[in-house]
């Protein structure tokens, strides 16, 4: 089945991707070079209504939809995959709130996070707990009106630079319900933040460790109830996993691009490469790779916008949509030969970018265990 965009879907995939090819691609390589983290731009993106695609009007978003949150996903990462990632984030931050938040904690929260006045950060993994988010150790315990965090978490996207933190915490034993969400600012009493990551990839997007020494946090944050965290994390992750995809869709398509143009310049043994079939091939391979995960990742989008269950078909579009893009990434690199490997192209960026695309929002071996538990369990 041929999947048909709205005239609205169309406007806003054209809207982000001038935005993009005009105010981010000039400027991406420098970025990731210098590890620049790309705060003008996302203002200017907050004003386009990008940062908070899935929030109602009335709490500042734009509320298009999933469908939508795709394309324009796919067309910032086309142009910078570390700015798409700090966008995906900011969206997932939301998620909770919308779904649980009181309509103070929406007032003071998912506004400002909505319009880009501040942006958004989800802390889950810690040092002992990434693919098994159950296993968190960090501890809240309820002191009168404030509870108070200990622990550590560790490869927070936005970290240093969110305004709000959604961060999970354990207020009982149990391994499931034991798990609660809490809204932190970083200005509260006991929080820091520690080591800033290093990255082979998305260089100028932030990632950071969050330290908390008893932080401090009016009970009034709580978001949901307590022993709510866990199901609400998974939930957000569901549309999380769907972002990714799209952002790997973006980037596969920026290596397409690159490849098949080199292909059409690039001459060896008298001949253009592209004339060749084992070069032929790869792009057949890399196209036909390419359509397959884009429509995957619209179609676990379409069902979330229609309020239907999409944790397997997102974690099909995750899994199918970041082991193409890597696959994709490895054959451009190929078809540029030793260009490829050279930071004055951009392939060599995209190569490294994708490679996180299959570990974080859950290993691609956490999505296949989620794909073959939904299925045995007649999903």
């Amino acid at each position: 089945m041929v999947f048909q965009l709205t005239n609205e879907q169309q406007m806003i995939q054209l809207m982000v991707r001038d935005f993009a090819r005009r105010e981010i691609e000039p400027i991406a390589g420098r970025l990731d070079r210098e590890g620049i983290f790309p705060w003008e731009i996302l203002r200017k993106m907050a004003q386009l209504g990008l940062m908070g695609m899935m929030v109602p009007e009335e709490y500042g978003g734009s509320n298009v939809g999933a469908v939508s949150y795709c394309l324009a996903m796919q067309e910032i990462a086309y142009s910078c995959p570390s700015t798409a990632v700090t966008m995906a984030v900011c969206n997932l931050a939301c998620e909770p709130i919308v779904a649980h938040g009181t309509e103070e904690q929406k007032r003071t929260y998912l506004v400002p996070l909505a319009r880009g006045e501040k942006l958004g950060a989800f802390a889950v993994t810690e040092p002992q707990a990434g693919s098994d988010a159950a296993g968190i150790k960090t501890r809240a315990e309820r002191h009168g009106d404030y509870y108070f965090l200990t622990g550590t978490k560790m490869f927070i996207t936005n970290g240093s630079y969110a305004g709000v933190l959604v961060i999970l915490a354990r207020t009982a034993e149990e391994p499931h319900r034991g798990i609660s969400a809490f809204l932190v600012e970083p200005g509260f009493p006991g929080f820091s933040v520690g080591v800033v990551e290093d990255k082979m990839g998305l260089r100028a997007s932030n990632t950071a460790e969050i330290v908390l020494e008893e932080c401090r946090v009016p009970a009034s944050n709580l978001l949901g109830q307590e022993g709510d965290g866990f199901r609400m994390a998974m939930a957000a992750l569901d549309t999380g996993r769907i972002g990714i995809a799209s952002q790997s869709v973006g980037i596969a398509r920026a290596c397409f691009d690159e490849a098949v143009r080199y292909s059409k310049e690039r001459k060896q043994f008298g001949k253009y490469i592209g004339t060749y079939q084992a070069i032929q091939w790869m792009i057949a391979d890399m196209a036909t790779e390419i359509e397959a995960a884009k429509l995957l990742t619209l179609q676990a989008a379409a069902h979330r916008d229609r309020g239907e269950p999409i944790t397997m078909l997102a974690s099909m579009a995750k899994l199918y949509a970041s082991e193409m893009v890597n696959r994709v990434a490895f054959r451009a690199t190929q078809i540029f030969g030793g260009y490829g490997f050279m930071k004055d192209y951009k392939v060599e960026r995209l190569y490294r970018d994708a490679r996180v695309t299959t570990v974080y929002e859950g290993t691609s071996e956490v999505q296949r265990m989620v794909i073959a538990r939904q299925i045995l369990k007649g999903a």
